[in-house]
């Protein structure tokens, strides 16, 4: 077996997966205004109120080099403030504002209609899910591991 074919790489699976996502979330996000990655950080934001800028990377897997234009965006939009906290000078947090607060009412359709997309059962996208955060799991420790060795 050739497994330097691309067809077999699991990788690749995940992020044509990952693009193809994403492309149905652009025409979806469109309506709220919203880019994938700024969904996601209004998911954050909506699920856990306000939050350092650190601790939503964090939550996001992104570092703020990527992070912050996102935020700002969403601030000049009028979803999200910034501001620094009071206890920390070097700490930003990040908080919806009203608008931002009622958006959450429009994308709640916004799950429904991704997973009648994905043309799964409500059982399916949960054990994919379940894998999917084995996986992650898996290779974060691995990538840790080989981290390690490499030292």
């Amino acid at each position: 077996m050739d497994w330097l074919r691309l067809d077999r790489q699991i990788c690749f699976s995940l992020h044509a997966a990952s693009r193809a996502f994403n492309g149905v979330y652009r025409v979806i996000l469109k309506d709220l205004g919203l880019t994938y990655p700024q969904y996601l950080v209004m998911l954050v934001l909506w699920e856990q109120g306000e939050l350092p800028v650190k601790k939503l990377g964090e939550q996001l897997r992104l570092d703020s080099g990527t992070l912050s234009p996102l935020v700002k965006r969403l601030e000049v939009a009028g979803l999200v403030r910034r501001e620094r906290s009071a206890e920390d000078e070097r700490s930003v947090l990040v908080q919806l504002t009203e608008e931002g607060t009622a958006l959450r009412e429009r994308a709640l359709e916004v799950p429904r209609r991704i997973m009648s997309a994905t043309g799964f059962e409500l059982a399916e996208i949960v054990e994919l899910r379940a894998r999917l955060d084995q996986l992650t799991t898996a290779l974060d420790a691995a990538a840790e591991a080989e981290a390690r060795a490499a030292r």
